[in-house]
């Protein structure tokens, strides 16, 4: 059993995870989109010809990248990076994003965000996998001293992002999801994330435009 292997059901069953809708990003200001993001955005419609995973890659990695821009390269992104934490639970295998507040280097350190890509643009069917890979990094974190930092994870068709946070044994999923017609607010969303662990890292970050309660 791997992280592509977990359902809702799994997750609650093997991993004792619930799940609960949340409002957890309230009064989110977006926040400004660069040219060149606008542009490459403008072109998914070419893009998506192309075949599903060449759509979703050709979204998702510029709008990371943009985040990382944003936090002055104080975010590292791992991709297809391996995580293996814990085998007896199923906890092991690769990610398609991992999110860091990190030198741009390996070894990971400090996982603050999971991104999968959903498969047949089924946002729905992602969400196992997304809050096993959540528990895992919280596991990870811990292991590594920092029980204190709290873990978020996103389910994205590139299309459309779904953003999760993992509290204790509850899954927290956002009541809202998130469009590219307002790609800003997703911006601010990684931002707001960051800023809320600046203060765990060495590094300075732009604050965003909203805070975490």
């Amino acid at each position: 059993m791997a992280y592509s292997d977990f359902t809702l059901e799994k997750v609650s069953a093997v991993l004792g995870i619930t799940t609960q809708e949340a409002d957890l990003f309230p009064k989110l200001v977006p926040l400004s989109i660069p040219s060149w993001l606008n542009e490459t955005l403008g072109k998914r419609t070419q893009l998506a010809l192309i075949s599903e995973k060449a759509r979703s890659e050709f979204i998702i990695v510029p709008i990371l990248l943009t985040c990382r821009d944003l936090s002055q390269d104080s975010l590292a992104i791992f991709s297809g990076q391996r995580l293996d934490v814990d085998p007896a639970q199923g906890l092991i295998g690769e990610c398609d994003f991992i999110l860091a507040i990190a030198p741009p280097l390996p070894p990971l350190r400090s996982p603050i965000l999971t991104v999968v890509e959903a498969k047949k643009n089924d946002v729905e069917a992602g969400l196992g996998q997304c809050i096993a890979q959540m528990v895992a990094a919280d596991l990870f974190n811990r292991s590594s001293g920092q029980a204190e930092i709290p873990v978020y994870g996103c389910v994205t068709t590139g299309e459309v992002w779904q953003f999760l946070q993992l509290s204790q044994k509850v899954a927290l999923l956002d009541k809202q999801r998130y469009y590219l017609d307002n790609v800003g607010a997703i911006l601010a969303i990684v931002q707001t994330i960051v800023q809320k662990f600046s203060s765990y890292s060495n590094f300075q970050v732009i604050e965003p435009q909203t805070k975490l309660d």
